[in-house]
Protein backbone atom coordinates (compact mmCIF):
# COMPACT_ATOMS: atom_id res chain seq x y z
CA UNK A 1 0.00 0.00 0.00
CA UNK A 2 1.35 3.28 -1.07
CA UNK A 3 1.04 6.36 1.17
CA UNK A 4 -0.88 9.01 -0.22
CA UNK A 5 0.80 12.04 -0.93
CA UNK A 6 0.66 15.30 0.72
CA UNK A 7 0.74 18.82 -0.42
CA UNK A 8 2.09 21.40 2.22
CA UNK A 9 2.72 24.84 2.10
CA UNK A 10 5.28 26.11 4.59
CA UNK A 11 4.90 30.10 5.50
CA UNK A 12 8.15 32.08 6.32
CA UNK A 13 8.01 35.64 7.81
CA UNK A 14 10.87 36.69 5.73
CA UNK A 15 11.19 37.21 1.82
CA UNK A 16 14.18 34.65 1.82
CA UNK A 17 13.02 32.01 3.99
CA UNK A 18 11.58 29.43 1.91
CA UNK A 19 14.72 29.49 -0.25
CA UNK A 20 16.91 28.70 2.64
CA UNK A 21 14.44 26.01 3.86
CA UNK A 22 14.68 24.34 -0.24
CA UNK A 23 18.45 23.01 0.62
CA UNK A 24 16.78 22.00 4.25
CA UNK A 25 14.69 20.00 2.72
CA UNK A 26 17.09 18.45 -0.01
CA UNK A 27 19.15 17.35 3.09
CA UNK A 28 16.31 15.88 4.78
CA UNK A 29 15.52 13.90 1.39
CA UNK A 30 18.74 12.43 1.09
CA UNK A 31 18.20 11.47 4.98
CA UNK A 32 15.00 9.71 3.83
CA UNK A 33 13.13 11.71 6.51
CA UNK A 34 11.04 12.29 3.24
CA UNK A 35 9.99 11.48 0.11
CA UNK A 36 9.83 14.82 -2.51
CA UNK A 37 7.31 14.03 -5.64
CA UNK A 38 7.70 18.00 -6.56
CA UNK A 39 8.05 21.47 -4.75
CA UNK A 40 7.98 25.20 -5.69
CA UNK A 41 9.03 28.51 -4.04
CA UNK A 42 7.41 31.66 -3.94
CA UNK A 43 9.65 34.87 -2.97
CA UNK A 44 7.32 38.11 -2.22
CA UNK A 45 9.81 40.71 -1.22
CA UNK A 46 8.52 44.14 0.28
CA UNK A 47 7.39 46.41 -2.09
CA UNK A 48 6.84 44.10 -4.87
CA UNK A 49 2.97 43.72 -6.88
CA UNK A 50 3.77 40.29 -7.04
CA UNK A 51 5.85 37.04 -5.84
CA UNK A 52 8.72 35.57 -7.96
CA UNK A 53 7.68 31.81 -8.16
CA UNK A 54 10.37 28.89 -9.09
CA UNK A 55 9.91 25.05 -9.61
CA UNK A 56 12.52 23.72 -7.65
CA UNK A 57 13.37 21.08 -10.09
CA UNK A 58 16.41 19.69 -8.65
CA UNK A 59 13.65 18.43 -5.72
CA UNK A 60 11.34 17.33 -8.17
CA UNK A 61 10.84 13.32 -8.48
CA UNK A 62 9.18 10.94 -10.33
CA UNK A 63 6.18 12.18 -9.84
CA UNK A 64 6.76 15.74 -10.64
CA UNK A 65 3.72 17.51 -11.91
CA UNK A 66 5.61 20.23 -13.48
CA UNK A 67 5.21 23.78 -14.42
CA UNK A 68 1.71 23.93 -15.55
CA UNK A 69 -0.08 23.03 -12.01
CA UNK A 70 2.27 25.38 -10.43
CA UNK A 71 1.24 27.99 -12.91
CA UNK A 72 -2.02 27.47 -12.61
CA UNK A 73 -2.20 27.20 -8.69
CA UNK A 74 -0.38 30.20 -7.96
CA UNK A 75 -1.72 32.27 -10.91
CA UNK A 76 -4.82 31.19 -8.66
CA UNK A 77 -4.19 32.14 -5.63
CA UNK A 78 -1.64 34.93 -6.80
CA UNK A 79 -3.16 36.76 -9.62
CA UNK A 80 -6.72 36.39 -9.91
CA UNK A 81 -7.53 38.93 -7.46
CA UNK A 82 -5.58 41.60 -9.49
CA UNK A 83 -7.08 40.56 -13.00
CA UNK A 84 -10.29 41.25 -12.19
CA UNK A 85 -13.73 39.45 -12.18
CA UNK A 86 -13.55 38.83 -15.99
CA UNK A 87 -10.64 36.61 -15.77
CA UNK A 88 -11.79 35.15 -12.48
CA UNK A 89 -14.81 34.15 -13.81
CA UNK A 90 -13.04 31.76 -16.33
CA UNK A 91 -10.65 30.40 -13.69
CA UNK A 92 -13.69 29.24 -12.37
CA UNK A 93 -13.57 25.85 -13.96
CA UNK A 94 -9.64 25.66 -13.00
CA UNK A 95 -10.31 26.14 -9.57
CA UNK A 96 -13.13 23.63 -9.56
CA UNK A 97 -11.02 20.53 -11.09
CA UNK A 98 -8.36 21.47 -8.34
CA UNK A 99 -11.14 21.19 -5.74
CA UNK A 100 -11.47 17.69 -7.46
CA UNK A 101 -8.03 16.80 -6.25
CA UNK A 102 -8.21 18.52 -2.69
CA UNK A 103 -6.76 21.91 -3.20
CA UNK A 104 -10.15 23.87 -2.50
CA UNK A 105 -10.95 27.29 -2.13
CA UNK A 106 -10.52 27.36 1.51
CA UNK A 107 -6.66 26.17 1.17
CA UNK A 108 -6.72 28.84 -1.96
CA UNK A 109 -7.31 31.77 0.56
CA UNK A 110 -5.61 31.10 3.15
CA UNK A 111 -2.09 30.76 0.95
CA UNK A 112 -3.36 33.93 -0.18
CA UNK A 113 -4.08 35.54 2.80
CA UNK A 114 -1.02 34.63 4.79
CA UNK A 115 1.79 34.70 1.21
CA UNK A 116 1.84 38.57 1.27
CA UNK A 117 4.62 41.18 0.79
CA UNK A 118 7.62 40.60 2.99
CA UNK A 119 7.36 36.83 2.97
CA UNK A 120 7.98 33.67 1.14
CA UNK A 121 6.51 29.85 1.09
CA UNK A 122 7.63 26.58 0.15
CA UNK A 123 5.26 24.14 -1.32
CA UNK A 124 5.98 20.84 -1.33
CA UNK A 125 4.18 17.18 -2.40
CA UNK A 126 5.25 14.92 -0.50
CA UNK A 127 5.14 11.76 1.14
CA UNK A 128 6.48 9.45 4.05
CA UNK A 129 7.47 13.22 6.10
CA UNK A 130 8.65 12.82 9.47
CA UNK A 131 6.94 15.81 9.96
CA UNK A 132 8.33 16.48 13.94
CA UNK A 133 11.90 16.20 12.22
CA UNK A 134 10.73 18.31 8.95
CA UNK A 135 9.61 21.12 11.62
CA UNK A 136 13.28 20.75 14.06
CA UNK A 137 15.11 20.83 10.40
CA UNK A 138 13.50 24.15 10.01
CA UNK A 139 14.41 25.78 13.09
CA UNK A 140 15.12 29.05 13.63
CA UNK A 141 12.93 30.38 10.63
CA UNK A 142 10.20 29.19 12.43
CA UNK A 143 7.91 28.79 9.43
CA UNK A 144 3.83 28.08 9.55
CA UNK A 145 2.89 25.04 7.82
CA UNK A 146 -0.23 24.50 5.89
CA UNK A 147 -1.38 21.76 4.97
CA UNK A 148 -3.64 19.63 2.99
CA UNK A 149 -4.02 15.95 2.69
CA UNK A 150 -4.61 14.36 -0.79
CA UNK A 151 -6.27 10.62 -1.13
CA UNK A 152 -4.34 8.16 -3.64
CA UNK A 153 -6.92 9.23 -6.01
CA UNK A 154 -6.71 12.98 -5.92
CA UNK A 155 -2.78 12.46 -6.33
CA UNK A 156 -3.74 10.12 -9.64
CA UNK A 157 -5.65 13.23 -10.87
CA UNK A 158 -3.22 15.60 -10.14
CA UNK A 159 -0.35 12.73 -12.05
CA UNK A 160 -2.82 12.58 -14.84
CA UNK A 161 -3.75 16.21 -15.56
CA UNK A 162 -0.09 17.79 -15.13
CA UNK A 163 2.44 15.18 -14.86
CA UNK A 164 5.62 15.07 -16.79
Amino acid sequence: MTTAATLTVWKFNTSHGAEHASKTLHDLARENLIVIHDAAVVEWEEGKKKPKTRQLNNLAGAGALGGAFWGMLFGLIFLVPLLGAAIGAATGALSGSLADVGIDDTFIDEVRAKVTPGTSALFVLSSNAVLDKVTEAFGDERPELMFTNLSNEQERALQEAFGE
